[in-house]
């Protein structure tokens, strides 16, 4: 057993849906959670950039002894986590849009990869389609902007339908039915993307793979915790801000701190 933190971190409030499903899983389990809101969003950022502010971060989580961390981006993720796997002794679980998933949920052969235009234009993505999806159609299709209204909190504003709307709705008349969120702010939005998608599409995020690989990897180290203590939240933009955001997101009362990295 061992029950020291695990360390969660996204460019912003995105990462709460990862950080979401490993709180279900893995109850025990005791988080720090770091929104990088001050470089939101990563989807902009040269590799150089974020190489700088994923080491920053990490850098913060082995002064607090992480036992783990779960790079709750799939930007940072695609563009980072081989440099940061030679660079640190924990394990580093990343997120990455669930290909396989899609391949195996389409009947029409037409699927999509939902995501920031960085991620949709990563090279890393582009490898894991040829691994995954022998025979089927990946469409990878970047959604400027919408980051920013999930940090917000306009999950349901009329420029968030309108802006899904333009992404999704050429999609659907193509014939594609089945769409991995490639974005970890997506989820807060699923309900929103499943109503204009429709019924008949199968709308997939990475959360739940994120913690049960998350699990494994603990199981096998022979560090899974028995005894929870209390998570704790941090930003590097404005705790307010971040505070209000992440309460509304997660449905309980959220107390994040200041922190500058």
């Amino acid at each position: 057993m061992n029950n020291q933190s695990i360390g969660v971190f996204d460019s912003g409030v995105g990462g709460l849906s990862i950080l979401l499903e490993i709180q279900k899983l893995l109850p025990h389990e005791t988080t720090l959670f770091v929104a990088d809101q001050a470089y939101v969003p990563y989807g902009g950022k040269t590799k150089v950039q974020l190489l700088d502010r994923v080491t920053r971060i990490l850098d913060f989580f082995e002064e607090k002894e992480v036992k783990a961390v779960v790079a709750a981006c799939n930007t940072a993720t695609v563009y980072t986590i081989d440099e940061m796997r030679e660079r640190f002794k924990f394990p580093i679980i990343g997120t990455v849009p669930v290909i396989k998933t899609i391949a195996s949920l389409t009947k029409s052969g037409k699927t999509a990869v939902f995501s920031t235009p960085a991620t949709a234009k990563s090279e890393y993505l582009q490898d894991l389609i040829k691994k995954f999806a022998h025979g089927v159609e990946v469409d990878c299709i970047g959604g400027s902007n919408l980051e920013e209204l999930v940090e917000n909190g306009e999950v349901n504003s009329p420029e968030t339908i309108k802006t899904l709307k333009r992404i999704l709705e050429p999609l659907i008349e193509d014939g594609v039915d089945a769409i991995a969120l490639g974005c970890t702010h997506y989820p807060f939005l699923r309900d929103q993307i499943q109503e204009i998608v429709g019924s008949n599409v199968s709308v997939v995020d990475s959360g739940g793979a994120v913690a049960r690989r998350l699990k494994e990897v603990l199981s096998h180290e022979k560090m899974l915790a028995d005894t929870k203590k209390t998570d704790v939240y941090y930003t590097t933009g404005e705790a307010e801000k971040f505070n209000k955001v992440a309460s509304l997101l997660l449905g309980n009362k959220i107390e994040g701190l200041k922190i500058n990295l």
